[in-house]
C-alpha cells in the first residue's frame, strides 16, 4: 500500500497536476494541505472519478486538508481532541482547519497541516508549538494504548528539524528566520524522541539536498535551494512494515506546480 502526503498550496488551482499525478503515482491513499477551499468549493468529483473516497475539512479560503483513499476511508475526524484555537487582540478565537483522520486499509492517518510561526515573536508561535506539543501528547497516548497502533502522521509540519533541511543553515540564523528556531525543532523532535514515532524517510535519503519544499521567489527551485518540511512519521508498528519511501521532486517541476513536493511511504 502507497501512502502519500501533498501540501498541494490549492487544490482548484492544481486540479490537473492532481489528477494526472495520482493516474502516474498509483497510489491508495493521499493527504492533502493547504486546500484552500471550503467543503462547497471542494472539487469532489476529481477523486470519485479516480476511484478514491475523500473526506475535506475546509472552513475559509485558507488552510484546509483532505484524505482521498481507495482503500477504504472511515471513522473520519475533524481536528484532534483540544486541538488549539488561534486569536489575537480582539479577535475571536477560531478553530482552523489544520488536522484531519480517517482510517484507510488498516491505517489510521493524520492529514496534517502544522501551522506557521511566522516570525520568532508573533503570536503565532506559541499558538504553532502549543498545536505540536498537544497532538504529540496523543500520539504518545495513542501508542501507549496500542503498542501495535498504525498511525501516520503526515504533513506539512512547518519545521526543519535538521540543519541539513534547509539550503544554507548560517542565511536562515542570520535573518532569524522560523522553521530552524530550538524551540520548533524540540516540538517536533519530541515526536520521536518521546512519542516515539519515526521519520521513515531520512533514513532511506540521507544528506544534504532533500528537500520537499522550494519557495516560488528567487529562483529557490532551479537553484536547488529548499527546505525539507513536510514528513510521514509513523507509529513503531507501522514503521517496520515500510519497504521503501521517495520524494516525488519531478511534480515541482514545471507550470502550475505547487511549490511542494509528494512525500511518498510503501508498506508491505
Amino acid at each position: 500500500m502507497r501512502i502519500a502526503t501533498w501540501n498541494v498550496n490549492s487544490i482548484r488551482a492544481r486540479a490537473d497536476r492532481i489528477e494526472a499525478w495520482l493516474d502516474r503515482s498509483d497510489v491508495d491513499v493521499l493527504a492533502i494541505q493547504e486546500t484552500k477551499a471550503k467543503d462547497e468549493n471542494f472539487p469532489w468529483e476529481l477523486f470519485e472519478f479516480a476511484g478514491y473516497e475523500v473526506a475535506h475539512f475546509g472552513l475559509s479560503q485558507w488552510n484546509g486538508v483532505a484524505i482521498a483513499s481507495r482503500v477504504g476511508l472511515k471513522d473520519v475526524e475533524r481536528t484532534f481532541p483540544d486541538q488549539p484555537v488561534f486569536g489575537k487582540g480582539k479577535q475571536e478565537p477560531i478553530q482552523e482547519a489544520r488536522a484531519m483522520a480517517a482510517t484507510c486499509g488498516g491505517v489510521r492517518v493524520w492529514s496534517l497541516y502544522v501551522p506557521n510561526g511566522r516570525g520568532l515573536d508573533d503570536p503565532h508561535m506559541p499558538y504553532k508549538l502549543e498545536w505540536l506539543r498537544i497532538l504529540k501528547d496523543h500520539a504518545k497516548q495513542w501508542v501507549k494504548d496500542d503498542p501495535e497502533a498504525q498511525i501516520a502522521l503526515v504533513g506539512d509540519w512547518n519545521v526543519a528539524p535538521q540543519d541539513e533541511d534547509v539550503w544554507d543553515i548560517e542565511f536562515f540564523k542570520e535573518n532569524g528566520f522560523t522553521h530552524v528556531s530550538e524551540g520548533e525543532r524540540a516540538a517536533f523532535n519530541a515526536f520521536i524522541s518521546d512519542a516515539g514515532f519515526m521519520d521513515v524517510v531520512r533514513p532511506r535519503h540521507p544528506g544534504p539536498g532533500v528537500y520537499t519544499y522550494w519557495d516560488y521567489t528567487q529562483l529557490r527551485f532551479p537553484k536547488k535551494e529548499g527546505m525539507r518540511i513536510d514528513f510521514q512519521l509513523c507509529s513503531p508498528a507501522l514503521a517496520a512494515r515500510v519497504t521503501d519511501a521517495w520524494i516525488d521532486r519531478e511534480e515541482r517541476k514545471g507550470k502550475g506546480a505547487s511549490d511542494h513536493a509528494p512525500v511518498v511511504i510503501e508498506i508491505d
